[in-house]
């Protein structure tokens, strides 16, 4: 493409076209210097203009300046287009400008599995920690991740995929591509094992059986109608389940769980569990095995604080909905191929 005045596009002392060629690359469009000055409004032409005009690319000018003053007619470009509204519009969701990096979709794939440590997720992924920490922070502060202490070692903390708030990003997403694709997020499939197989099992397991893994436990049954086997254990049991909870899956979910009792993870030696969910920190690192697939849920004890009262029955509440919304996320996992599979006789 000839320049302004019609002469062969070359820029004054770029004999090899080193720093048109940059600027062709600074276009995106393959256009040569001279025309990156004609493609922009008028005010833009006469900046780049003057600074043609001040000798500064001119042949005496070495080259290593010739290449700085390149980077600041760049930014120049950069400021300058970054000023129309119009691309602000176009600007791609924050959901996809995260999840778009290859390490940060490979962390969001990992913990979607379950709940990790960050030594955990390093060796998961193969690279380095100060990186993996990096990129997580990243998704922390996009709100597609979250972290929480670990009750083992106050050193370590848990990441967790909070998939509530990628199914409403994903949504925004296609909105944000073209209104037709604009819907609310659809509520996760339930189970539906076939007729001719055995029922996939899944076991709970925390360190007193008395709150997280009976609640979730009875909530995977309940949402099932009993079509997937899900029992509850703890490594440490206490004598009977929590009032809380027995009040909370009554009162919210219509579950009567009175009279249950609680056992220990020793009972159940022999059997085999498609899936063993720990939700307590300490009760992970003792688990034994029970089957081919274990994942951790990194949940606080809603009976800690040891409070019989109302602000007692709100940790419960709170714990109760958290654990309903990862059953509900965990049963399309149960419906898998490869767990059917896993089920049959």
């Amino acid at each position: 493409m000839p320049s302004m005045d019609g002469a062969p596009a070359r820029v004054p002392g770029d004999p090899d076209g080193k720093i048109e060629d940059r600027a062709s690359k600074m276009c995106g469009t393959g256009v040569t210097f001279g025309g990156l000055v004609e493609a922009e409004d008028e005010v833009f032409r006469k900046s780049l203009i003057e600074l043609c005009r001040t000798g500064a690319m001119a042949s005496r000018t070495p080259a290593s300046d010739q290449l700085a003053l390149m980077h600041q007619t760049e930014l120049m470009y950069l400021r300058h287009m970054g000023s129309r509204p119009s691309d602000v519009d176009v600007a791609p969701p924050e959901f996809v400008r995260l999840a778009a990096h290859p390490l940060r979709w490979r962390l969001l794939t990992e913990l979607g599995d379950g709940d990790y440590r960050v030594r955990e997720l390093v060796e998961r992924v193969g690279e380095p920690q100060n990186l993996v920490s990096y990129h997580l922070r990243l998704l922390r502060d996009g709100g597609l991740v979250t972290a929480r202490r670990s009750s083992f070692d106050g050193r370590d903390s848990y990441y967790r995929l909070d998939l509530e708030r990628c199914a409403e990003a994903l949504a925004a997403s296609g909105a944000a591509l073209h209104p037709a694709l604009r819907q609310a997020p659809t509520p996760p499939r339930r189970a539906v094992v076939g007729a001719r197989a055995r029922r996939v099992a899944v076991l709970f397991v925390c360190t007193g059986n008395s709150a997280r893994s009976p609640i979730a436990a009875a909530l995977l049954r309940h949402h099932t109608a009993g079509r997937i086997t899900a029992d509850s254990a703890g490594t440490r049991p206490k004598p009977q389940v929590h009032p809380h909870a027995v009040r909370v899956l009554l009162e919210s979910f219509g579950i009567d769980l009175s009279g249950r009792r609680t056992q220990h993870v020793d009972d159940l030696a022999g059997r085999h569990f498609d899936h063993v969910i720990t939700l307590c920190d300490k009760a992970r690192e003792v688990c034994p095995e029970f089957g081919p697939r274990r994942v951790h849920w990194s949940m606080a004890d809603p009976g800690a604080a040891g409070d019989t009262g109302q602000a007692g029955y709100a940790a419960f509440q709170h714990a109760a909905a958290d654990i309903d919304v990862r059953i509900q996320h965990l049963m399309p996992v149960l419906n898998t191929p490869e767990t059917v599979a896993r089920s049959q006789p």
